[in-house]
């Protein structure tokens, strides 16, 4: 005869399943402790703040921001000073350059970056515009080059400027063309930037499904009155979403005729193609 399996009562299965994740969660938390490292999170604490301040601090600013003491900080900051990680001037400490210089030893990144640039310095002669180039990180949006117009002034982000995921063009394009659960992660993810507006989530959703569906976005700057902000994607092999190339269009009104807005777009359309296939897209053809 066959053997009978033993039915079990829901209740106890509810039971043994929320001691079995009890315990688990238990052993994870034991394994995060015995392998902690206090004085790299004292460090980081310090590398994040100072990342998030726009002027300088002192050691008691802050070790009052970190809740931590004085005696606690100062031999972590006198080590990122000598390691080159932070400015020091009349007592007071900012962020340098190097943390900036070391996500661009970043092969993918650096490998995007210095294909892209020439294609960026034709599109900024052909348009007479300024260009940058965005890629996704950790919630928001963050320009990884940049040129600007040559014009005799010019428009534009600077490298390392970060804007938002939901109400700029760039951040369309980098969500529309993602899996829907990667998309659902960026979102999670999204953190907000200073002056940003409330975005409906149902609206959004609708906008990144037409950008997915015209392959780029063309909408008016969301901060900046009188642009109008055009973004198209850059992907990679296998099609994977590698990056954002955008013009902040701005409109010249005197006698000087520049290209217009949907000239400016088709070039836009050109140049992100061929860096699309440059770098091994196949959705282009050959």
């Amino acid at each position: 005869m066959p053997r009978t399996k033993k039915i079990v009562p829901d209740a106890d299965l509810n039971t043994d399943a929320a001691e079995d994740i009890s315990a688990n969660d238990s052993a994870t938390d034991a394994g995060k402790a015995r392998y902690a490292a206090p004085a790299l999170d004292k460090g980081l604490d310090i590398l994040e703040l100072l990342s998030k301040s726009e002027q300088m601090l002192t050691l008691n600013q802050i070790s009052k921001q970190l809740g931590r003491s004085v005696n606690e900080i100062f031999r972590m900051v006198v080590t990122l000073e000598q390691r080159g990680y932070l400015i020091a001037d009349n007592d007071q400490y900012r962020l340098s350059l190097k943390l900036f210089e070391l996500a661009h030893y970043h092969q993918p990144i650096r490998s995007l970056v210095s294909t892209a640039l020439p294609h960026m310095r034709e599109l900024a002669n052909r348009t007479m515009q300024s260009t940058h180039l965005t890629v996704y990180e950790a919630g928001r949006v963050i320009v990884v080059a940049q040129v600007d117009s040559p014009e005799r002034w010019a428009f534009g982000l600077k490298v390392g400027a970060l804007v938002s995921l939901t109400d700029t063009a760039s951040g369309h394009v980098l969500l529309s063309f993602r899996d829907e659960a990667e998309r659902g992660r960026m979102l999670a993810a999204h953190i907000r930037m200073d002056g940003e507006q409330e975005v409906d989530h149902a609206q959004l959703l609708r906008q990144i499904a037409e950008t997915q569906e015209r392959g780029y976005s063309r909408m008016e700057s969301r901060q900046i009155r009188g642009v109008v902000n055009l973004s198209y994607p850059v992907l990679g092999a296998n099609d994977r979403m590698l990056a954002a190339l955008n013009i902040p269009y701005i409109e010249r009104i005197d006698k000087k005729i520049n290209p217009s807005l949907d000239e400016v777009q088709s070039i836009v359309q050109e140049i992100s193609t061929r860096l699309s296939k440059l770098m091994g897209s196949s959705s282009f053809g050959s």
